[in-house]
């Protein structure tokens, strides 16, 4: 299994920036992706969850509003789109897949709910 994080950049407070995570080797039609991110000196915190039983999205509160995470369960992709960047979102986001297949454990982002992580791509907001 291998999760390929990608999209992140340089962006301006107040940009946008969609970030993508493509699987392989695992189906995302079974398993939920999440998204974490960890800011330098600071633990991993969990970002946003799409479920793969039923769809169903959760997201921090500290992104809720602004992050909105989707699939293509086709191409094998989940994707976070972020707006309203602000430079506390500054951090390596990494994507993860759930430790049980058709599973939805909600808005907890305990990190052993997680098994497989992609390598993390950087996120940097500032003007």
């Amino acid at each position: 299994v291998q999760l390929q994080a990608s999209g992140g950049g340089l962006v301006q407070p107040g940009g946008s920036l969609t970030l993508s995570c493509t699987a392989s080797g695992i189906s995302l039609e079974y398993y939920g992706i999440g998204w974490f991110r960890q800011a330098p000196g600071k633990e991993r915190e969990g970002v946003s969850l799409i479920c793969s039983s039923d769809g169903s999205s959760y997201s921090s509160d500290s992104v809720k509003g602004r992050f909105t995470i989707s699939r293509d369960a086709a191409s094998n992709m989940v994707y976070l789109e972020m707006n309203g960047l602000k430079p506390e979102d500054t951090a390596v986001y990494y994507c993860a897949t759930l430790v049980v297949r058709n599973w939805c454990p909600g808005p907890t982002f305990l990190h052993y709910q997680y098994n497989f992580w992609g390598q993390g791509t950087v996120v940097t907001v500032s003007s």
